[in-house]
């Protein structure tokens, strides 16, 4: 899971990103992502509404999902950047491990938000 350092959720902390954020988008989840200069690290925060499943243990499954795939590939992602991952189906829940690890990847990716390859292999070399 997550560590809460990492994590945020509130009204007005997701108003900013709703507001500043670049959006990605596809079948199941709508990303928004903004740099946050006055942050020393980065936050997440995965918003999943009623309208996806009544049962909260299905929409906390989600959750948890998303949370653990973003911890692991934290240390990848550009720092200090706020994203909020909107849910937008509830076919989330029966997706193998694999097709969420594929679909959040290329999200990602389409947002420009993991650390460039290129400067981390120059301060390798020297």
């Amino acid at each position: 899971m997550l560590s809460f350092t990492h994590r945020f959720h509130g009204y007005n902390s997701l108003r900013f990103v709703y507001k500043n954020g670049a959006v990605s988008r596809c079948k199941y989840v709508t990303l928004k992502a903004t740099k946050n200069p006055r942050r020393t690290h980065s936050r997440v925060s995965i918003v999943v509404s009623r309208k996806i499943s009544k049962r909260a243990v299905k929409r906390n499954r989600i959750r948890r999902r998303l949370y653990e795939w973003f911890r692991r590939e934290l240390p990848n992602l550009e720092s200090p950047i706020d994203v909020v991952c909107v849910v937008t189906s509830p076919e989330l829940i029966t997706m193998s491990a694999s097709d969420v690890d594929a679909m959040l990847r290329s999200l990602v990716t389409q947002a420009n938000l993991y650390k460039d390859q290129s400067e981390t292999a120059t301060i390798e070399t020297k």
